[in-house]
């Protein structure tokens, strides 16, 4: 699989299909293989380009241990743009803190985008009881240090709170990839200590955001309604003054509802603006 050189770290990527670029930028643990299922169904449509972001699975080396900067991140993003896709604007989707990246990337270089989906950033700097977040985000990461991966994911499960019900997923997904679970789980004491304070406290630059609305579509999952993870969405929709895209599941919907997911996904993308319009904004 393709590596890219970046300072400080080596990216690892995988691209699958044909057509205009789609980036895909995993949060939490996750990494290039979050988007196996999903990718695959669009890959008739979209270069899907799936990535391991800086201290994740297989661009861990050098960064484990040293706080996430998402300036740092989105700059790797962008580095990873100019070598796919060098000329045309790309498509961006990100999840969670993801999403918090796909946000920066816009903010700072949108002549390089064609249209992003951020879904559930949690950026609790958007939400009028902010500091209730980061003192929840605060105690997970001190569960961590106090009992363990374990104890601090049952306090994020309490402050992200219980997720309402949806429909099933579509007949057809295969199985997710054991492999990519065992990353997924070593990668989370990383993003628990390293990565979810420091991207959640990060404030999204809304004049540049504004300035380019068009090309933004936040997004939530249908179960996440009004909770913690997914309020952010809707603040920023507010704030743009356009709407929240609904997409199947939760916070993890990408996981629990992958054909789904896919398929909201493509109709979602299917709203760009054009090429012209894209290179000019």
């Amino acid at each position: 699989m393709p590596e890219l050189p970046v300072p400080g770290a080596s990216l690892h990527y995988e691209i699958r299909g044909t057509g205009p670029v789609l980036l895909m930028i995993p949060g939490g643990g996750g990494d290039a293989g979050t988007f196996d299922i999903v990718g695959a169904q669009l890959a008739d449509r979209f270069t899907v380009v799936a990535v391991d972001p800086r201290g994740k699975s297989r661009s861990a080396p050098h960064e484990v241990g040293l706080d996430q900067r998402v300036e740092v991140h989105s700059d790797d993003m962008r580095r990873l743009l100019d070598e796919v896709s060098p000329q045309a604007p790309a498509f961006v989707f990100g999840t969670s803190s993801g999403a918090i990246t796909a946000l920066d990337l816009l903010a700072r270089h949108p002549r390089r985008l064609r249209l992003v989906v951020a879904h559930e950033p949690p950026t609790l700097g958007l939400l009028p009881d902010a500091d209730r977040g980061h003192a929840a985000f605060a105690e997970v990461v001190e569960a961590f240090r106090r009992e363990g991966l374990g104890a601090a994911m049952a306090v994020l499960g309490a402050a992200a709170g219980e997720e309402g019900p949806d429909e099933p997923d579509s007949p057809g997904a295969p199985e997710p990839d054991p492999d990519r679970m065992r990353r997924t789980i070593a990668n989370m004491p990383q993003f628990v200590e390293r990565e979810l304070r420091q991207f959640s406290g990060h404030m999204p630059d809304l004049d540049a955001l504004a300035a380019h609305a068009g090309k933004l579509i936040p997004a939530a999952g249908r179960a996440s309604r009004g909770l913690l993870l997914a309020r952010p969405a809707t603040v920023l929709a507010e704030r743009l003054g356009t709407q929240v895209a609904e997409f199947p599941g939760g916070h993890v919907g990408l996981s629990t509802h992958p054909m789904r997911f896919a398929q909201t996904l493509r109709r979602t993308l299917d709203t760009a603006p054009a090429d012209k319009a894209a290179l000019t904004r």
